[in-house]
């Protein structure tokens, strides 16, 4: 199979996506997390560091669900346009 080119919209998403499993992430170390979601720290550091823009949905379902994510909260945050916000709500809880 032949894997199409990245468009600019799709690393900009994956850049937001990893920004928000960070942030999500805190304090917690990479290892734990990746661990307790069953990934390779090497691929949950190549998603959060946006090298890996288009990460398999089980892959991101079982980080989610490690760090108390849902995932209408990570669709909402990486489909946003660039230069708005996520709701307080939602950003409360990424904090907490």
């Amino acid at each position: 199979m032949v894997r199409l080119p990245l468009t600019p919209a799709d690393v900009e998403r994956g850049q937001r996506l990893g920004a928000l499993l960070r942030r999500a992430r805190g304090d917690r170390s990479m290892l734990e997390t990746a661990l307790d979601a069953r990934v390779s720290p090497e691929t949950l550091r190549k998603i959060e560091s946006g090298r890996v823009a288009t990460p398999a949905f089980p892959t991101i379902a079982a980080i989610a669900d490690v760090l108390g994510l849902s995932l209408d909260e990570v669709w909402a945050e990486i489909r946003r346009p660039e230069g708005t916000r996520v709701g307080r709500d939602a950003r409360d809880r990424l904090v907490s």
